[in-house]
């Protein structure tokens, strides 16, 4: 169906050989190497449908403490934080650097291709665009260097690319999968705010012209549902937030998708009256833990229906071999694409691939669970370093895809191919 696309991308390939370039632009007429949309459906550059089949790249340029085993040390801050406290400040950007290398390469995209799959959404920080500290790195973030060795892979392969703000200035959410302070303050702050869409602008001034990248997912999970009172002020903020981000995108880009998820965890979808304010754009939901019926999914049908838009699940899964076999019956059935969560994951069979956890790995968790309210405690429940490096070491060794099991009946399930 979409033969002419990978057909560009080989031309574009063959271009890329000759370049220094890492991430080749097509030229700025070329309108119709873009994913575009018609009603409900995405229109593939040839013409054709295209529905999206995909996996989201977790946990790589947006680290989540569930991920590493961790409870209390929940977000990239956190676990930043509790490494530093274990080994210091300069193993800890050794490590930082040698876990993004390792992470995610592309063997894992080759792999994630073979499978069937056409579209990656990849998780990121907004500090990968700012001088500000994040994994390892407190000035020239490496941002671009990682998202365009991303799309030069993804092209390699033939792949699609979502771009997704998981973490945004200020915090969207108020919880710990958006790093933030505990409230969404994004909503609240001009100057967040101004920040957030000036990020936006820029990424979007680099990617302008690459076919690679489906569209841009502004936010993940706006406002988490622990507001009380202030539910309505905050939901009644993220319309207008999104058309200024909108804005800023289409002062330097007019082709890529934007993507506008619902408040509450994606889920709610009536905090929006100007359904159509952009000709590019589309909505994500994410639904996890849930029954496999009809009655499960209705709602995100229904607002699809109501605005006749694409609406796709950006996150879903973490499940049973059986729930994911019958849920992603259940989102085909109803026309909505998906990239489940995640690819990678420590000692889980919910999940595409297996990391497997490194030896004394529990001395790791035992610490980050243990009082650290003051010095003497963080002395008192230190565990050995050296057992510590060698644990963080192999840790980013075993992400290797080489390294890591797939989880065969996991990926059949979601009507692949292992």
């Amino acid at each position: 169906m979409i033969k002419p696309f990978f057909l560009f991308l080989f031309l574009v390939a063959l271009t890329a050989l000759f370049s220094c370039d890492p991430a080749p632009k097509q030229s700025a007429g070329a309108q119709s190497s873009f994913i575009s949309v018609n009603g409900p459906d995405l229109i593939a550059p040839d013409g054709g449908k295209f529905f999206i089949r995909g996996i989201n790249l977790g946990n790589w340029l947006n680290p989540e403490g569930y991920m590493f085993g961790f409870k209390r040390t929940s977000s990239a801050r956190l676990i930043d934080q509790a490494f530093r406290e274990m080994v210091g400040p300069d193993f800890t950007n050794q490590f930082w650097k040698q876990f993004k290398d390792n992470y995610v390469t592309r063997d894992d995209i080759r792999y994630i291709r073979q499978t069937g799959m056409n579209t990656i959404r990849i998780p990121f920080h907004y500090k990968l665009f700012t001088d500000e500290d994040y994994m390892g790195l407190s000035a020239s973030q490496d941002g671009f260097q990682r998202l365009d060795s991303l799309v030069s892979w993804c092209r390699e392969s033939g792949i699609y690319l979502i771009l997704d703000m998981h973490d945004a200035p200020g915090g969207q959410t108020g919880d710990n999968i958006d790093d933030s302070y505990g409230y969404p303050w994004l909503m609240t702050s001009e100057e967040s705010q101004n920040q957030f869409a000036a990020i936006w602008r820029k990424i979007a001034e680099h990617y302008q012209h690459e076919p690679v990248i489906l569209g841009y997912d502004l936010l993940n999970e706006p406002i988490a549902p622990y507001f009380g009172d202030d539910m309505p002020k905050l939901n009644a903020a993220l319309e207008p937030l999104y058309k200024k981000a909108v804005a800023a995108i289409r002062e330097v880009d007019s082709n890529h998708i934007v993507m506008l998820g619902g408040a509450q965890w994606n889920g709610n979808f009536r905090v929006f009256s100007d359904s159509k304010f952009d000709d590019k754009m589309m909505y994500t939901c994410h639904r996890y833990w849930c029954d496999t019926l009809q009655a499960n999914i209705q709602d995100f049908v229904s607002f699809r229906d109501s605005v006749n838009l694409p609406i796709f699940m950006g996150e879903t899964g973490e499940n049973t071999d059986q729930w994911i076999a019958g849920w992603t019956r259940l989102m085909e059935r109803n026309n909505i694409g998906w990239t489940y969560w995640p690819f990678k994951k420590m000692n889980s069979p919910r999940g595409v691939t297996s990391i497997t956890q490194p030896e004394n790995w529990e001395k790791i968790i035992e610490f980050t669970e243990a009082p650290r309210n003051n010095f003497n405690d963080i002395r008192a429940a230190r565990p050995d370093q050296e057992l510590v490096k060698k644990a963080m070491l192999q840790l980013a060794e075993n992400s290797k895809f080489r390294n890591c099991t797939v989880n065969e009946g996991y990926v059949k399930a979601m009507g692949l191919k292992p």
